[in-house]
């Protein structure tokens, strides 16, 4: 097929090619408000690893944090991000979400997107570490599946918006240190290569990496580790959130417990019954996530925790009909049976460095949603801004790439890393690596880290790479791409001598003095402010 390792001309290569003005990578929320903007501008092509409604939007049941009730609504929005964010909150990038998010929930509703009314008006609710009610949700608990259906039905009506399903990214495509487009796998195989203007990445976080995770199998990372293959800076890629609430039991899988739960009122209580989070912050329940998530990994040392709602005077199965069906399959009633919880990887903090625009550290590359990191979230993220962040800088990144659009003509470009073709790893050797560099990350940089730990860990991976999986399937590139996301993970971690929101190392329990944001950049890791 004439890659290699090292690089290719793509004048010389095989499959189909093909140009357009915008590719997005990834078709959730961030990728889908991006390409409603785009399509003013230009022919706009979407691609997405599976069907267009398997992706952390439509996972998403929590709810869309906005502040709708003005000014000191907005200001109050502003200060419980940045007091989530435990000193790293980048100020001007939640200004923008808090700021922004009313208009772009209003787009939402203008487009029919169905949000649970209380008496005609909109129904707020409270998650953890919210001041006041400013939740949205639709269907109880399935509204990111209600947007990004929402977004859909609008996409569709677009004759400019191209969307292929079952495709995935392999690489980026440079050309003077600039990006021009990308190859990707098609669902039979087939091998396109796409030169665009102008590329976003909004596919989303990488919780495969570890072996607990609320995520879908989808989310391996890909077009974080593209990016940074592609020489692109990543930041505060040690900040992983841990959800405190999933499901935890035996070959059951690690199903999120919305932090909803919480809000209308769930206890947590551990083997002995007893309520513990007094003992951990003011806020009980409803602290910050990661004070949550360690006091769980504390008590559950002792035995089992679980979440107590028996005592809440609602029709749970009304209120949360899609929890409701999953915990039926298991035989648990929210309103009659304690239900057992552990922690689980979530949600990524870091991800591509870029400004409140979208725009990363390589020209034509811009990134929106939980695969780019403004520093909106800081060390840790307040509950249910991570739909609001899609929508505004999905929405931000759109506005840079048409400022920015220039239509260059490419000519000799370079893949930066693809896996060899050569050769073809089993499937079931696939899946037995995958699982292994799962099982290390969780051992090893997961809720509660140390440098013994980290820097096991940073032996294996580099272990693992000398049998990284060969050839251009699917599963072979996710492997490739979580073995990225693994070692920037870990790299960061190891730098970051200091426990600061979701990043708690056990042998340096303190917070520095002073806030940095990591940077990782072709192998080198930085600090800044």
């Amino acid at each position: 097929m004439g890659f290699s390792q090292d690089g290719v001309d793509f004048a010389a290569s095989d499959g189909a090619r093909e140009q357009v003005d915008f590719l997005i990578i990834g078709a959730g929320i961030a990728g889908l408000r991006a390409a409603i903007q785009l399509a003013e501008a230009g022919t706009v092509l979407v691609i997405t690893k599976e069907e267009l409604a398997e992706s952390n939007t439509a996972y998403a049941q929590g709810g869309i944090a906005v502040a709708m009730g003005g000014d000191e609504d907005v200001a109050l929005h502003l200060e419980d991000t940045v007091a989530a964010g435990d000193g790293l909150v980048n100020r001007e990038a939640a200004a923008v979400l808090v700021e922004q998010g009313p208009k772009r929930v209003q787009e939402l509703l203008t487009w029919g997107t169905d949000f649970d009314r209380e008496h005609g008006e909109l129904m707020l609710t409270r998650e953890a570490a919210h001041s006041r009610n400013r939740i949205l949700h639709a269907q109880g608990d399935a509204t990111g599946r209600e947007i990004a259906l929402s977004l859909l039905r609008h996409v569709r009506q677009i004759p400019a918006i191209r969307i292929m399903e079952w495709t995935t990214g392999i690489d980026l495509l440079t050309e003077g240190g600039r990006i021009v487009g990308a190859t990707l796998l098609d669902g039979e195989g087939g091998l396109l290569t796409v030169y665009a203007d102008a590329v976003l990445i909004a596919s989303g976080g990488a919780g495969q990496v570890y072996s607990d995770t609320t995520n879908p199998a989808v989310t391996t990372g890909d077009g974080i580790a593209m990016a940074y293959r592609a020489g692109a800076a990543v930041s505060d890629m040690e900040f992983y959130q841990f959800h405190p609430t999933a499901f935890s039991a035996p070959g059951a899988p690690r199903f999120l417990l919305s932090e909803a739960l919480r809000g209308e009122g769930a206890y947590l209580v551990n083997a002995a019954g007893e309520r513990f989070m007094h003992r951990y912050h003011p806020l009980l329940e409803l602290a910050p996530r990661d004070v949550v998530a360690r006091a769980i990994t504390h008590e559950g040392m002792d035995g089992p925790v679980y979440l107590d709602m028996r005592h809440v005077q609602k029709d749970l199965r009304q209120r949360f009909p899609g929890i409701s069906s999953f915990l039926a399959q298991h035989h648990l009633d929210l309103n009659r049976d304690l239900i057992p919880v552990r922690p689980a990887a979530h949600y990524l903090m870091g991800g591509i460095r870029t400004d409140v625009h979208g725009r990363t550290s390589l020209p034509g590359l811009y990134a929106a949603g939980e695969a780019a990191c403004t520093g909106v979230h800081g060390a840790n993220r307040l509950a249910s801004n991570s739909l609001l962040e899609g929508l505004v800088f999905g929405a931000a990144a759109a506005d840079a790439m048409i400022a920015d659009h220039t239509v260059p003509v490419p000519h000799k470009v370079q893949l930066t890393s693809v896996p060899s073709p050569n050769g073809s790893t089993h499937d079931a050797s696939i899946e037995r690596w995958i699982q292994e560099l799962r099982d290390v990350m969780w051992k090893y940089a997961g809720l509660l880290r140390d440098a013994a730990g980290l820097e096991a860990a940073e032996r294996a991976i580099a272990a693992l790479g000398a049998t990284m999986p060969r050839g251009l399937s699917r599963r072979a590139i996710e492997a490739h791409n979580l073995h990225t996301i693994a070692s920037t993970i870990v790299a960061s971690a190891i730098g970051r001598r200091e426990s600061r929101g979701a990043h708690f190392r056990n042998d340096f329990p303190r917070k520095d003095a002073e806030a940095r944001h990591s940077i990782l950049q072709n192998g080198t890791l930085s600090f800044t402010q």
